[in-house]
């Protein structure tokens, strides 16, 4: 818990980086998290996630309706989630992956979970999801891809690829615009 947590962190103490694991101090964790609610959100997920781990019955229910009603984020303590989730606008935003890699991004009122069946998607390292997106169903997006706003994903993503549109459809591969 804690080094998935340090690992949240270190995306909140430089803006747009992952600083490096040896700046991270308990006075500026404790700076950070007085500061910015969503870092909270990120706190209390990965307590009930430990709960949920240890088998405690009934807090890490508690505490995802804590993280609801508090923050306006639904996720799922116990959620296979890598460290270094930055979610700077918590407000609207859903989550229910299969599995989520590390350092991703997700801006504000994205929606990751079932499309017709109960499948999930998963989510690679390194990835961005713009605001408003939608990533539905048992697809993947590779590592590295970029999830452009209000997009709707139905279909895998390739690693490195930028997607937009509705349905999403790849625009650019890893810099160079596709055909």
């Amino acid at each position: 818990m804690f080094d998935l947590f340090k690992q949240d962190v270190q995306r909140w103490l430089i803006p747009g980086q992952v600083a490096d694991p040896a700046a991270v101090t308990l006075g500026q964790t404790i700076a950070l998290l007085y500061r910015h609610l969503p870092l909270r959100a990120m706190a209390w997920f990965r307590l009930g996630s430990w709960c949920k781990r240890r088998g405690i019955p009934g807090l890490p229910g508690i505490i995802q309706r804590r993280i609801y009603r508090r923050y306006g984020l639904e996720i799922s303590c116990g959620a296979d989630i890598g460290g270094g989730l930055y979610i700077p606008h918590p407000v609207g935003t859903v989550i229910a992956v299969r599995r989520m890699g590390s350092n991703c991004s997700i801006i504000a009122a994205a929606t990751l979970g079932m499309r017709n069946k109960w499948e999930f998607p998963e989510i690679g390292d390194n990835v961005f999801i713009g605001a408003g997106a939608r990533i539905l169903g048992g697809i993947t997006v590779g590592d590295g891809a970029v999830v452009g706003a209000n997009a709707v994903v139905i279909e895998s993503v390739p690693a490195g690829a930028t997607v937009a549109g509705v349905p999403a459809r790849v625009i650019r591969m890893r810099g160079r615009p596709t055909e």
